[in-house]
Formats: C-alpha cells, structure tokens, sequence
C-alpha cells in the first residue's frame, strides 16, 4: 500500500519566497513524489523540508511519496502518460527509467537560464542521450550481495567469501528448502547480469564498450555461463522465469531466501532489527581467490522539475520547492542512510578499498539493454541460449553506439 503523507499548512499567505527564484502568489498547491518515506533514513528530514518551504512561502505542498519499488516506479510513470505527473518529483535519471518521461521534465540548463541565481549543478554522470541534464543529483547508491547472516549460521553455510563457499551454500540451502538467491528473471534481472559480470571481469573489461561481436570481452561470455552455472546449481526458486520482483524480493524479506542481489535502496524495506543479521558482500570472483575489487555505484536518481509546472501560474512556487529540495542543507539531510549496525558496517567494507564502477546496462541504448536484460538474460539462465547467441543479439543492435 502506498504510504500518503499529506503536508498542508493553512498559515496565513506569505507574500515572499526563498531568494532569486522570483515571486510565487500565495495559496499555490504543488504536488511532489519521491522515495522518501517508510523506513528511508531521510524520510523525516523530507516532510521538514517540504513543512519549512511551506511557512516560508505559504504555498501548501501534497506529497504522495512511497518506498520504492516496482509498484513505486510504475505508478509515476502512469502517471505521466496519462498527463496527472507532480511538479516536483525524484525519480531515476539516465537510464531506461527515464526515457519515458524526459519529453515532460525541464533540464536544468533552462531553468539556469531563466533563474541564473538557481545556478543548478548539470551532473555529467546524469546527461541523457539528448546531451541535457534533467535531475539535480541528492543522493549515490551501491549494490551488491546481500545474505541473511542467521539463515547462515542456522544451516551451517559458509558466507560466500570466494566462489566454492558460494556454490557450497547454494547446495546447503538447496537441499535444506531455503532458496539460496532471490530474483525474477522475468522482469529484474539486471542485478544478476551485473554482479556476474563483476564475477568474471577485470576494471579493464567492466570499462570496455565493444563496437562489434568480436571486440566482447571473453569475460563477458563467462559471465553469461556463470548465470547458467548458477540455475544448474538450483540457486534461483523454480518459478524465477516467471514471478515479478516484489514477489521474489518478499521471499528475501520473510527469509525463505538466502541471498539477494541488490542496491542499497533496498534499505527502506528492512526493520532497524533486521539489519544486525543482514549483511551485504561483494561478489565473488569466478575464478581466481576471494571477491572482486570492483564494486558497482554511482548516482541514478534526483530531483525533476516537470513542464506541467513550468507553463503553469505554479512555476515560480515550483522552481523556489526545487531550490528548498537541492540546497546545500537540504542534500546533506537527504543524503543520509538508514542503514545500522551490521549491514552498516559491511556496506562500508564493501566500498572501502574497491573501485566503483558503474553498471554496464547504463551505456547500453535503450533496445540493446532491453534485449540483453530482458530477452537473453532469462534464455541463457535456461538452457535455450548460448553466452554467444546473447552477445551477438545485443552487439547487432550497436548498445554503445556505431
């Protein structure tokens, strides 16, 4: 269910609004969204913020912000195609997500141009394929390999430290009827395409962007025969090919799974008494000893002024919201983590010493990701397509350009 927070202060109308954004009138209602609910770390920080723009300015915020998830995700982007989108949201940038909805945010060079005092930081690392920047960056992420510490030491499994511990706690859980890693390959396989690069590939190769089939690094290929190693080896549940990720994600959270591949805004939905028997782990190297020394991260989402507001009487009291939301105070409070005592501290392992590089899918153009995550990822792990098949539908179709 999607957590509402509804924010209305009824103070009396302010006629001012925060410096160099221009004049809002009084009594305007802006709608927002964003992932800053539940148990994220900054979820209060969020409701202060948009409180303290509100006795400001006296304008009245709605907020409809919810954990985030595949339910999340959908429901904006619905919202966007049927014309309802917010005025202010924070949302995934540069990447397939917000393909969809770039056409109906404003970047950050035009809103610089028209409010120079704004003076909006266009993030590199978030341009889209039209060269512009839309999102104003608040916050960074990691993934890796979450493993419930307790189901470990109740079945006896070593923690996977190097590939052998892996498939050893693989068998463990198999034949104890735990499903050793949760995902749906149906729909979210990105995690376990990824992490099984990270498994067979050096920084050289992770950094490659092949032009042709014959440029594939031939760690890439491996990566995909580890994905069929692992489903020989029982380590999804027998329905993967068809469940959605809220289903497989609920199977980590209830513990009827061992592991799970994923990012740290997955955070929102543990319990702070979870996280001291959560642990998250680099991969593991396929071959060779221990882990990778690579880990992967960067910055996916941010904060989107949307046209709708723009050319509406609200775009003054919308662009004073977005420079309220990305002040510098502002992102210091957003930027904070819930995560506590164990899987605090092994998150914070996981990064130190490792260099962070950023998911391969993130190049690829839009077709060629949806081909490689949601066509071959899925064949390959059962049987019906070779690594080579895969990398060749994907390298037809130029991921990285001509």
């Amino acid at each position: 269910m999607r957590i509402r927070k509804w924010i209305a202060v009824t103070a009396a109308l302010l006629l001012t609004v925060l410096a160099g954004t221009g004049t809002a009138e009084g009594g305007v209602t802006l709608r927002t969204i964003s992932c800053f609910a539940g148990l994220d770390g900054s979820a209060d920080e969020y409701v202060a913020i948009l409180q303290h723009y509100e006795s400001m300015t006296g304008n009245t915020v709605i907020d409809n912000s919810s954990i985030i998830d595949e339910a999340w995700k959908t429901a904006i982007l619905k919202d966007f195609a049927a014309g309802n989108e917010p005025d202010i949201l924070f949302f995934f940038a540069a990447g397939a997500d917000s393909a969809p909805i770039l056409s109906r945010v404003v970047s950050l060079e035009e809103i610089n141009a028209d409010y120079p005092d704004m003076n909006l930081p266009e993030a590199d690392i978030l341009r889209e394929p039209d060269g512009k920047v839309y999102a104003v960056p608040v916050r960074g992420y990691w993934e890796g390999l979450y493993v419930h510490t307790d189901l470990f030491e109740l079945y006896h499994a070593p923690l996977p430290t190097d590939w052998d511990s892996l498939m050893e706690a693989i068998r463990i859980f198999r034949e104890n009827d735990i499903i050793p890693i949760a995902v749906s390959l149906s729909d979210i396989p990105h995690y376990l395409a990824e992490m099984s690069l990270l498994a067979c590939a050096s920084k050289e190769d992770l950094a490659a962007r092949p032009k042709t089939f014959e440029e594939v690094p031939a760690s890439w290929l491996e990566a995909m025969s580890l994905i069929r190693e692992l489903a020989e080896a029982g380590a999804f549940a027998d329905n993967a090919w068809s469940t959605y990720e809220t289903a497989s994600t609920n199977l980590f959270l209830t513990k009827k799974a061992a592991m799970q591949m994923d990012g740290s805004w997955l955070e929102s939905s543990f319990s702070y008494g979870m996280m001291d028997t959560l642990r998250v782990l680099p991969m593991p190297l396929r071959n060779g000893e221990g882990v990778s020394d690579c880990y992967l991260g960067g910055v996916s989402m941010g904060f989107y002024l949307t046209r709708r507001a723009w050319e509406s009487g609200r775009r003054d009291a919308a662009v004073a919201l977005l420079k309220e939301l990305t002040s510098e105070e502002s992102i210091r409070e957003l930027g904070s983590s819930s995560l506590s005592g164990r899987l605090l501290d092994s998150a914070k392992d996981m990064q130190t010493g490792r260099q962070m590089v950023s998911p391969l899918q993130d190049a690829m153009n839009s077709k060629a990701r949806e081909v490689w995550l949601l066509e071959c990822i899925p064949a390959v792990a059962e049987g019906t397509m070779t690594p080579e098949e895969c990398w060749r539908r994907v390298m037809s179709l130029a991921p990285f350009g001509e």
